[in-house]
Protein backbone atom coordinates (compact mmCIF):
# COMPACT_ATOMS: atom_id res chain seq x y z
CA UNK A 1 0.00 0.00 0.00
CA UNK A 2 1.26 3.57 -1.15
CA UNK A 3 0.60 6.49 1.69
CA UNK A 4 0.34 9.84 0.34
CA UNK A 5 1.62 12.71 1.76
CA UNK A 6 0.43 15.85 0.75
CA UNK A 7 3.37 18.93 2.23
CA UNK A 8 1.62 22.00 2.31
CA UNK A 9 4.56 24.56 2.26
CA UNK A 10 2.23 27.05 1.13
CA UNK A 11 0.26 26.92 4.37
CA UNK A 12 2.79 27.50 6.90
CA UNK A 13 2.15 27.42 10.46
CA UNK A 14 4.44 29.37 12.41
CA UNK A 15 8.33 28.97 14.16
CA UNK A 16 9.83 25.64 15.61
CA UNK A 17 11.97 27.07 18.10
CA UNK A 18 15.21 25.98 18.50
CA UNK A 19 14.62 25.36 22.07
CA UNK A 20 12.53 22.44 21.39
CA UNK A 21 16.10 20.84 21.39
CA UNK A 22 16.95 21.86 24.44
CA UNK A 23 18.49 19.41 27.70
CA UNK A 24 18.47 18.53 31.29
CA UNK A 25 21.46 17.77 33.61
CA UNK A 26 21.13 17.13 37.37
CA UNK A 27 23.83 15.86 39.91
CA UNK A 28 22.54 12.69 39.52
CA UNK A 29 24.78 9.46 38.81
CA UNK A 30 27.38 10.71 36.48
CA UNK A 31 26.02 12.98 35.02
CA UNK A 32 28.01 15.80 36.28
CA UNK A 33 30.90 14.02 37.79
CA UNK A 34 32.91 11.97 35.78
CA UNK A 35 30.16 13.33 32.61
CA UNK A 36 31.43 16.85 32.39
CA UNK A 37 33.45 17.50 35.17
CA UNK A 38 36.80 15.21 35.27
CA UNK A 39 38.85 18.52 37.58
CA UNK A 40 41.57 20.42 36.79
CA UNK A 41 44.03 18.29 37.20
CA UNK A 42 42.68 14.98 35.05
CA UNK A 43 44.64 13.38 32.55
CA UNK A 44 41.17 13.31 30.88
CA UNK A 45 41.90 16.36 28.04
CA UNK A 46 39.40 19.51 29.94
CA UNK A 47 38.92 22.99 29.36
CA UNK A 48 38.79 24.62 33.36
CA UNK A 49 37.95 21.17 34.49
CA UNK A 50 34.88 20.13 32.41
CA UNK A 51 35.95 17.20 29.39
CA UNK A 52 36.98 18.51 25.99
CA UNK A 53 35.44 15.32 24.08
CA UNK A 54 32.07 15.58 25.55
CA UNK A 55 32.29 19.60 24.67
CA UNK A 56 32.61 18.47 21.11
CA UNK A 57 30.17 16.34 20.46
CA UNK A 58 27.60 18.75 22.39
CA UNK A 59 28.62 21.79 20.34
CA UNK A 60 28.20 19.76 17.00
CA UNK A 61 24.68 19.43 17.48
CA UNK A 62 24.47 23.23 18.99
CA UNK A 63 22.78 22.60 22.01
CA UNK A 64 20.44 25.44 22.72
CA UNK A 65 19.22 25.39 26.70
CA UNK A 66 20.29 23.33 29.20
CA UNK A 67 18.94 23.24 31.93
CA UNK A 68 20.67 22.75 36.07
CA UNK A 69 21.37 21.35 38.69
CA UNK A 70 17.96 19.84 38.72
CA UNK A 71 15.25 17.58 38.89
CA UNK A 72 14.94 16.79 42.41
CA UNK A 73 18.67 17.60 43.48
CA UNK A 74 17.89 21.40 43.19
CA UNK A 75 15.29 21.34 45.90
CA UNK A 76 18.30 20.57 48.45
CA UNK A 77 20.81 22.55 46.84
CA UNK A 78 22.37 25.54 48.25
CA UNK A 79 23.95 27.88 45.37
CA UNK A 80 26.32 29.36 48.47
CA UNK A 81 27.72 25.67 48.51
CA UNK A 82 29.17 25.67 44.87
CA UNK A 83 31.04 29.00 44.59
CA UNK A 84 34.17 30.64 46.05
CA UNK A 85 37.88 28.37 46.28
CA UNK A 86 37.38 24.58 46.38
CA UNK A 87 38.99 23.88 49.50
CA UNK A 88 36.34 25.95 51.46
CA UNK A 89 33.85 24.23 49.79
CA UNK A 90 31.43 22.54 52.18
CA UNK A 91 30.59 18.91 51.08
CA UNK A 92 26.83 17.05 50.87
CA UNK A 93 25.66 14.09 50.58
CA UNK A 94 23.01 13.69 47.46
CA UNK A 95 19.83 12.27 49.18
CA UNK A 96 17.88 11.65 46.14
CA UNK A 97 20.15 9.55 44.13
CA UNK A 98 22.31 7.17 45.97
CA UNK A 99 23.13 8.59 48.83
CA UNK A 100 26.96 9.75 47.49
CA UNK A 101 29.33 12.48 48.87
CA UNK A 102 29.35 15.88 46.42
CA UNK A 103 32.10 17.69 46.88
CA UNK A 104 30.35 20.77 45.63
CA UNK A 105 33.46 21.91 42.92
CA UNK A 106 30.96 21.98 40.09
CA UNK A 107 29.12 24.79 40.68
CA UNK A 108 27.15 28.45 39.49
CA UNK A 109 30.72 29.62 37.76
CA UNK A 110 31.39 25.94 36.41
CA UNK A 111 27.74 25.39 34.88
CA UNK A 112 28.03 29.01 32.95
CA UNK A 113 31.38 28.01 32.04
CA UNK A 114 29.91 24.56 30.67
CA UNK A 115 27.41 26.90 28.62
CA UNK A 116 30.21 28.87 27.39
CA UNK A 117 32.18 25.85 26.35
CA UNK A 118 28.77 24.43 24.34
CA UNK A 119 27.32 27.45 23.09
CA UNK A 120 23.99 27.09 25.24
CA UNK A 121 21.77 29.46 27.41
CA UNK A 122 21.66 28.80 30.93
CA UNK A 123 18.55 27.76 32.64
CA UNK A 124 18.48 27.52 36.33
CA UNK A 125 16.92 25.72 38.80
CA UNK A 126 15.74 27.15 41.84
CA UNK A 127 15.19 25.62 45.12
CA UNK A 128 11.62 26.27 46.41
CA UNK A 129 11.58 23.10 48.01
CA UNK A 130 13.58 23.81 50.95
CA UNK A 131 15.19 27.61 50.02
CA UNK A 132 14.45 30.74 50.87
CA UNK A 133 12.66 33.54 48.89
CA UNK A 134 16.21 35.52 49.77
CA UNK A 135 18.10 32.63 48.60
CA UNK A 136 16.76 32.99 45.46
CA UNK A 137 17.25 36.44 45.42
CA UNK A 138 20.71 36.65 46.28
CA UNK A 139 21.56 33.83 43.58
CA UNK A 140 19.99 35.84 40.71
CA UNK A 141 21.74 39.02 41.98
CA UNK A 142 25.15 37.02 41.97
CA UNK A 143 24.42 35.68 38.49
CA UNK A 144 23.30 39.09 37.32
CA UNK A 145 23.93 42.21 38.74
CA UNK A 146 26.42 44.52 37.44
CA UNK A 147 26.78 47.24 40.41
CA UNK A 148 27.68 47.58 43.90
CA UNK A 149 25.96 44.97 46.21
CA UNK A 150 27.30 42.40 48.11
CA UNK A 151 26.35 39.16 46.06
CA UNK A 152 27.80 41.27 42.70
CA UNK A 153 31.22 42.16 44.85
CA UNK A 154 31.28 38.29 46.14
CA UNK A 155 31.00 37.33 42.33
CA UNK A 156 33.96 39.46 41.38
CA UNK A 157 36.07 38.17 44.49
CA UNK A 158 34.97 35.00 43.03
CA UNK A 159 36.92 35.20 39.23
CA UNK A 160 33.79 36.53 37.62
CA UNK A 161 34.21 40.40 37.22
CA UNK A 162 31.10 40.80 34.74
CA UNK A 163 27.60 39.64 35.29
CA UNK A 164 26.09 36.72 33.11
CA UNK A 165 23.19 36.84 31.11
CA UNK A 166 20.78 34.85 32.36
CA UNK A 167 17.16 34.03 30.65
CA UNK A 168 15.63 31.39 32.07
CA UNK A 169 14.77 30.92 35.43
CA UNK A 170 12.84 27.91 36.97
CA UNK A 171 11.00 28.67 40.27
CA UNK A 172 10.98 25.45 42.17
CA UNK A 173 10.88 21.55 40.47
CA UNK A 174 8.26 19.18 40.86
CA UNK A 175 6.76 20.58 44.11
CA UNK A 176 3.91 18.40 43.60
CA UNK A 177 6.58 15.67 44.48
CA UNK A 178 9.90 15.70 45.74
CA UNK A 179 10.10 19.91 45.77
CA UNK A 180 7.76 20.02 48.70
CA UNK A 181 4.69 17.81 48.22
CA UNK A 182 2.52 20.85 47.78
CA UNK A 183 -1.28 20.92 46.67
CA UNK A 184 -1.23 23.33 43.15
CA UNK A 185 -3.45 26.27 45.22
CA UNK A 186 -0.42 26.05 47.73
CA UNK A 187 1.94 26.14 45.45
CA UNK A 188 0.52 28.54 43.20
CA UNK A 189 0.84 31.36 46.34
CA UNK A 190 4.19 30.36 46.73
CA UNK A 191 5.17 31.23 42.86
CA UNK A 192 3.94 34.31 43.56
CA UNK A 193 5.74 35.09 46.27
CA UNK A 194 9.29 33.80 45.03
CA UNK A 195 8.87 35.20 41.83
CA UNK A 196 8.40 38.58 42.68
CA UNK A 197 11.92 38.45 43.81
CA UNK A 198 13.31 37.21 40.69
CA UNK A 199 14.54 40.43 39.65
CA UNK A 200 15.41 41.98 36.34
CA UNK A 201 18.75 43.70 36.78
CA UNK A 202 19.84 46.01 34.43
CA UNK A 203 18.80 44.80 30.54
CA UNK A 204 18.99 40.86 32.01
CA UNK A 205 15.38 39.99 31.50
CA UNK A 206 14.10 37.04 32.92
CA UNK A 207 11.98 34.36 31.42
CA UNK A 208 10.61 32.86 34.50
CA UNK A 209 9.22 29.26 34.61
CA UNK A 210 6.80 27.97 37.07
CA UNK A 211 6.61 24.04 37.99
CA UNK A 212 4.09 22.76 36.26
CA UNK A 213 2.06 19.28 35.92
CA UNK A 214 2.93 15.78 36.66
CA UNK A 215 1.98 13.90 33.30
CA UNK A 216 -1.63 14.47 33.28
CA UNK A 217 -2.45 16.51 36.48
CA UNK A 218 -4.62 18.79 34.78
CA UNK A 219 -5.91 19.89 38.00
CA UNK A 220 -2.40 21.61 38.68
CA UNK A 221 -2.18 22.89 35.51
CA UNK A 222 -5.85 24.70 35.72
CA UNK A 223 -5.39 26.14 39.30
CA UNK A 224 -1.56 27.12 38.39
CA UNK A 225 -2.88 29.30 35.06
CA UNK A 226 -5.79 31.00 37.02
CA UNK A 227 -3.86 31.85 39.66
CA UNK A 228 -0.54 32.85 38.86
CA UNK A 229 -0.74 32.76 34.89
CA UNK A 230 0.41 36.47 35.03
CA UNK A 231 3.00 36.17 36.47
CA UNK A 232 4.79 33.43 34.60
CA UNK A 233 6.67 33.23 30.95
CA UNK A 234 6.34 29.36 31.02
CA UNK A 235 4.95 26.34 32.92
CA UNK A 236 6.76 23.42 32.82
CA UNK A 237 5.30 19.59 32.29
CA UNK A 238 7.21 16.85 32.97
CA UNK A 239 6.14 13.08 31.32
CA UNK A 240 8.72 9.73 31.00
CA UNK A 241 7.82 7.14 28.97
CA UNK A 242 8.42 3.62 30.83
CA UNK A 243 7.71 0.31 28.76
CA UNK A 244 5.69 -1.78 31.27
CA UNK A 245 4.30 1.65 32.55
CA UNK A 246 5.53 -0.07 36.37
CA UNK A 247 7.77 2.24 38.15
CA UNK A 248 8.66 -1.00 40.04
CA UNK A 249 9.79 -2.67 37.10
CA UNK A 250 10.13 -0.80 34.23
CA UNK A 251 11.72 -2.90 31.58
CA UNK A 252 15.14 -3.55 30.39
CA UNK A 253 17.26 -0.70 28.16
CA UNK A 254 18.28 -3.72 25.76
CA UNK A 255 17.48 -7.51 25.14
CA UNK A 256 13.47 -6.58 24.81
CA UNK A 257 11.17 -7.80 22.09
CA UNK A 258 9.06 -6.45 19.91
CA UNK A 259 6.29 -6.54 22.33
CA UNK A 260 8.21 -3.85 24.54
CA UNK A 261 9.17 -1.75 21.47
CA UNK A 262 5.32 -1.69 20.73
CA UNK A 263 4.37 -0.45 24.26
CA UNK A 264 7.33 1.85 24.61
CA UNK A 265 6.17 3.53 21.42
CA UNK A 266 2.31 3.59 22.34
CA UNK A 267 3.15 5.13 25.64
CA UNK A 268 5.39 8.04 23.71
CA UNK A 269 2.64 8.96 22.11
CA UNK A 270 1.15 9.85 24.97
CA UNK A 271 2.64 12.74 24.88
CA UNK A 272 0.90 13.97 22.30
CA UNK A 273 -2.64 13.80 24.44
CA UNK A 274 -1.09 15.83 27.20
CA UNK A 275 -0.41 18.96 25.19
CA UNK A 276 -3.40 18.75 23.99
CA UNK A 277 -5.10 18.45 26.74
CA UNK A 278 -2.61 21.26 28.98
CA UNK A 279 -2.68 23.00 26.03
CA UNK A 280 -6.69 23.41 26.38
CA UNK A 281 -6.42 25.07 29.56
CA UNK A 282 -4.12 27.03 28.78
CA UNK A 283 -5.60 28.25 26.31
CA UNK A 284 -8.10 29.37 28.55
CA UNK A 285 -6.72 31.83 30.59
CA UNK A 286 -4.04 32.77 28.09
CA UNK A 287 -5.66 33.00 24.74
CA UNK A 288 -2.81 34.90 23.40
CA UNK A 289 -0.58 31.94 24.19
CA UNK A 290 1.72 34.30 26.08
CA UNK A 291 2.81 31.64 28.22
CA UNK A 292 5.06 28.98 27.13
CA UNK A 293 4.45 25.52 27.69
CA UNK A 294 7.82 23.93 28.19
CA UNK A 295 8.56 20.30 28.74
CA UNK A 296 12.17 20.21 30.36
CA UNK A 297 11.87 16.85 31.65
CA UNK A 298 11.08 13.96 29.10
CA UNK A 299 12.42 10.53 27.36
CA UNK A 300 12.43 6.94 28.42
CA UNK A 301 13.35 5.60 31.79
CA UNK A 302 13.99 1.99 32.16
CA UNK A 303 15.93 -0.43 34.60
CA UNK A 304 19.36 0.65 35.48
CA UNK A 305 22.12 -1.48 33.79
CA UNK A 306 22.60 -4.50 35.66
CA UNK A 307 25.55 -4.23 38.69
CA UNK A 308 25.00 -0.40 38.71
CA UNK A 309 23.99 2.17 41.26
CA UNK A 310 19.94 2.10 41.33
CA UNK A 311 20.02 5.12 42.39
CA UNK A 312 22.26 6.51 39.20
CA UNK A 313 19.67 6.08 36.73
CA UNK A 314 22.20 4.55 34.21
CA UNK A 315 21.08 3.06 30.95
CA UNK A 316 21.76 2.32 27.65
CA UNK A 317 20.86 3.92 24.55
CA UNK A 318 19.18 1.98 21.26
CA UNK A 319 17.25 2.24 18.55
CA UNK A 320 14.25 2.23 19.98
CA UNK A 321 15.18 5.37 22.13
CA UNK A 322 15.68 7.59 18.82
CA UNK A 323 12.41 6.26 17.54
CA UNK A 324 11.11 7.68 21.27
CA UNK A 325 13.09 10.57 19.98
CA UNK A 326 12.32 11.37 16.92
CA UNK A 327 7.97 10.96 17.93
CA UNK A 328 8.54 13.33 20.56
CA UNK A 329 10.11 15.97 18.40
CA UNK A 330 7.68 15.53 15.89
CA UNK A 331 5.01 16.38 18.09
CA UNK A 332 6.86 19.03 19.58
CA UNK A 333 6.71 20.55 16.34
CA UNK A 334 2.77 19.84 15.54
CA UNK A 335 2.28 21.96 19.15
CA UNK A 336 4.97 24.60 18.76
CA UNK A 337 2.58 27.26 18.26
CA UNK A 338 2.21 26.70 22.75
CA UNK A 339 5.29 24.54 23.11
CA UNK A 340 8.36 27.06 23.25
CA UNK A 341 10.84 24.10 25.07
CA UNK A 342 11.73 20.94 25.81
CA UNK A 343 14.65 19.25 27.81
CA UNK A 344 15.22 15.36 27.20
CA UNK A 345 16.51 13.88 30.61
CA UNK A 346 19.16 13.86 30.79
CA UNK A 347 22.40 15.02 28.32
CA UNK A 348 25.18 12.83 29.80
CA UNK A 349 25.49 9.02 31.39
CA UNK A 350 21.26 9.24 32.92
CA UNK A 351 18.16 8.10 31.51
CA UNK A 352 17.98 8.72 27.65
CA UNK A 353 21.31 10.76 27.34
CA UNK A 354 23.17 12.46 24.75
CA UNK A 355 26.75 11.04 25.61
CA UNK A 356 28.15 7.99 27.58
CA UNK A 357 31.80 8.08 29.47
CA UNK A 358 33.38 5.52 30.94
CA UNK A 359 36.82 6.83 32.53
CA UNK A 360 38.59 8.36 29.28
CA UNK A 361 36.03 6.47 26.72
CA UNK A 362 32.95 8.55 25.51
CA UNK A 363 30.34 7.70 22.91
CA UNK A 364 27.64 9.08 21.28
CA UNK A 365 24.16 7.11 21.43
CA UNK A 366 21.22 6.66 18.98
CA UNK A 367 19.66 9.68 20.59
CA UNK A 368 22.49 12.05 19.83
CA UNK A 369 22.02 10.98 16.28
CA UNK A 370 18.51 11.88 16.36
CA UNK A 371 19.14 15.25 17.63
CA UNK A 372 22.02 15.87 15.27
CA UNK A 373 19.68 14.77 11.81
CA UNK A 374 17.14 17.08 13.16
CA UNK A 375 19.18 20.27 13.51
CA UNK A 376 17.65 21.41 10.20
CA UNK A 377 14.41 22.15 11.82
CA UNK A 378 16.00 25.10 14.81
CA UNK A 379 13.93 27.85 14.10
CA UNK A 380 12.34 26.52 10.78
CA UNK A 381 9.00 27.56 9.70
CA UNK A 382 6.52 24.25 10.13
CA UNK A 383 4.65 22.94 7.53
CA UNK A 384 1.62 20.98 7.75
CA UNK A 385 1.97 17.36 6.32
CA UNK A 386 -1.70 15.35 5.87
CA UNK A 387 -1.67 11.87 5.56
CA UNK A 388 -3.71 8.77 6.23
CA UNK A 389 -2.00 6.74 8.96
CA UNK A 390 -2.16 3.43 8.49
CA UNK A 391 -2.58 1.01 11.40
CA UNK A 392 0.45 -0.15 13.28
CA UNK A 393 -0.73 -3.37 15.28
CA UNK A 394 -0.01 -5.44 18.21
CA UNK A 395 -2.14 -7.95 19.73
CA UNK A 396 -5.18 -5.81 20.16
CA UNK A 397 -4.20 -2.66 20.46
CA UNK A 398 -3.00 -0.31 17.48
CA UNK A 399 -1.12 3.14 17.10
CA UNK A 400 -0.18 4.97 13.98
CA UNK A 401 2.79 3.41 12.04
CA UNK A 402 4.22 6.83 10.69
CA UNK A 403 5.35 10.22 12.61
CA UNK A 404 5.61 12.80 10.27
CA UNK A 405 6.57 16.47 10.10
CA UNK A 406 8.29 19.24 7.87
CA UNK A 407 9.14 22.72 7.79
CA UNK A 408 11.63 25.06 5.83
CA UNK A 409 14.76 25.47 7.20
CA UNK A 410 16.70 28.80 8.06
CA UNK A 411 18.50 27.55 4.62
CA UNK A 412 15.35 27.59 2.39
CA UNK A 413 15.19 24.30 1.63
CA UNK A 414 12.41 21.86 2.79
CA UNK A 415 13.17 19.13 5.36
CA UNK A 416 10.72 16.10 6.14
CA UNK A 417 11.54 13.88 9.02
CA UNK A 418 9.30 10.50 8.66
CA UNK A 419 9.53 7.53 11.29
CA UNK A 420 8.29 4.18 11.08
CA UNK A 421 7.39 2.67 14.55
CA UNK A 422 6.92 -0.45 12.98
CA UNK A 423 9.13 -3.36 13.58
CA UNK A 424 8.20 -5.19 10.60
CA UNK A 425 6.27 -3.34 8.17
CA UNK A 426 8.52 -1.13 5.78
CA UNK A 427 6.33 2.21 4.36
CA UNK A 428 6.11 3.10 0.27
CA UNK A 429 5.82 7.01 0.64
CA UNK A 430 4.62 8.77 -2.10
CA UNK A 431 4.60 12.80 -1.31
CA UNK A 432 3.17 15.68 -3.33
CA UNK A 433 4.35 19.43 -2.46
CA UNK A 434 2.08 22.16 -2.79
CA UNK A 435 4.11 25.77 -3.15
CA UNK A 436 7.87 24.25 -3.19
CA UNK A 437 10.03 23.76 -6.37
CA UNK A 438 12.16 21.33 -5.99
CA UNK A 439 14.17 19.31 -7.90
CA UNK A 440 16.85 17.05 -5.98
CA UNK A 441 16.39 14.79 -2.61
CA UNK A 442 19.30 13.25 -0.48
CA UNK A 443 18.67 12.14 3.13
CA UNK A 444 19.60 10.60 6.09
CA UNK A 445 18.52 7.37 8.19
CA UNK A 446 18.83 5.86 11.39
CA UNK A 447 17.90 1.99 11.31
CA UNK A 448 19.35 -1.03 11.99
CA UNK A 449 17.33 -4.99 12.05
CA UNK A 450 18.80 -5.40 15.29
CA UNK A 451 15.63 -3.52 17.56
CA UNK A 452 17.69 -3.34 20.20
CA UNK A 453 20.98 -2.26 18.25
CA UNK A 454 23.03 0.24 20.28
CA UNK A 455 26.93 1.63 20.40
CA UNK A 456 29.17 0.05 23.78
CA UNK A 457 32.63 1.31 24.54
CA UNK A 458 34.10 -1.81 22.30
CA UNK A 459 31.87 -0.95 19.28
CA UNK A 460 30.74 3.22 19.66
CA UNK A 461 29.76 3.23 16.16
CA UNK A 462 27.76 0.21 15.76
CA UNK A 463 24.73 2.38 15.14
CA UNK A 464 25.57 5.56 13.27
CA UNK A 465 23.18 7.37 10.49
CA UNK A 466 23.66 6.47 6.88
CA UNK A 467 22.94 8.01 3.60
CA UNK A 468 19.20 7.45 2.43
CA UNK A 469 19.59 6.33 -1.10
CA UNK A 470 15.95 4.74 -1.33
CA UNK A 471 14.07 8.61 -1.99
CA UNK A 472 13.69 9.83 -5.34
CA UNK A 473 11.30 12.08 -7.90
CA UNK A 474 8.76 10.43 -9.88
CA UNK A 475 6.54 12.23 -11.93
CA UNK A 476 7.03 15.24 -9.83
CA UNK A 477 6.03 13.35 -6.52
CA UNK A 478 8.26 12.37 -3.60
CA UNK A 479 8.79 8.57 -3.57
CA UNK A 480 10.41 7.60 -0.44
CA UNK A 481 10.48 3.77 0.90
CA UNK A 482 11.41 3.71 4.68
CA UNK A 483 12.47 0.64 6.23
CA UNK A 484 10.92 -0.88 9.40
CA UNK A 485 11.93 0.95 12.93
CA UNK A 486 13.62 3.99 11.33
CA UNK A 487 13.89 7.71 11.43
CA UNK A 488 14.93 9.62 8.30
CA UNK A 489 15.50 13.09 7.99
CA UNK A 490 14.86 14.26 4.16
CA UNK A 491 16.32 17.76 2.76
CA UNK A 492 14.72 18.61 -0.96
CA UNK A 493 16.02 21.15 -2.79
Amino acid sequence: MTIALRIRANAPKGTISRNIYSHFSEHLGRCIYEGFWVGHDSPIPNTDGIRNDVVEALRKINVPVLRWPGGCFADEYFWKDGVGPYESRPRMINTHWGGVEENNHFGTHEFMRLCELIGAEPYISGNVGSGTVREMQQWVEYMTFDGESPMANWRKQNGREEPWKLKYFGVGNENWGCGGNMRAEYYADVYRQYATYVRNYGDNKIYKIACGANSEDYHWTEVLMREAGKHMDGLSLHYYTLPTGNWGDKGAATGFGPDEWFSTLRRTLFMEELLVKHSAIMDKYDPERRVGLIVDEWGTWYNVEPGTNPGFLYQQNTLRDALVAGVNLNLFHEHSDRVKMTNIAQIVNVLQAMILTEGERMLVTPTYHVFDMYQVFHDSTHVPVEYDNPSYRFGEEKIGQLSVSSAIGQDGKLHLAVCNLSHEDAADLRGTLEGYEWTSAKGRILTSSKLDAHNTFDEPQALEPTAFEAVREEGGSLRVNLPPASVAVLTLS
